[in-house]
């Protein structure tokens, strides 16, 4: 299945690269699926992306090396060419105030990573109608 757009995962955890790789494959979106290891990584690749090519949804993880995922969500924000890009937090924290504060500096939704198969597919299936409203 060919796509015009893309999602970004960016998480520093291997295990989980594969767990997401394997949720989007299940649902069919699994070439669509790009990795980076931390915010650093991740603002450096939509750096050299032409504004026609930029992922229509980027999943972070929260607790992350070199910038984690509050302070690469704030920086995406804070970019004119980047703030219309849908962002959701994929963590293990369950902190309510750290879920709060991610929604307040603009993700779109935060997500307590699944031990399930029943909560991934739900969390996949949140992402395919944020990814529907995005192209429209």
């Amino acid at each position: 299945m060919n796509h015009d757009f893309k999602i970004l995962v960016v998480d520093d955890d291997p295990e989980d690269h594969f767990i997401m790789q394997e949720y989007f494959s299940e649902a069919g979106l699994g070439d669509i699926v790009v990795f980076r290891e931390n915010g650093e990584e991740a603002l450096s690749y939509l750096a050299g992306l032409p504004p026609n090519g930029l992922p229509a949804l980027i999943v972070l993880d929260l607790n992350m090396p070199v910038l984690n995922g509050l302070q690469t969500l704030t920086m995406l924000k804070e970019q004119s060419h980047l703030r219309h890009i849908q962002v959701v937090i994929y963590s293990t924290s369950n902190n309510d105030h750290e879920r709060q504060q991610c929604l307040e500096q603009g993700a779109r939704d935060y997500f307590v990573k699944p031990f399930t198969l029943e909560a991934g597919t739900l969390m996949i299936e949140r992402f395919r109608q944020m990814l529907a409203e995005s192209l429209q």
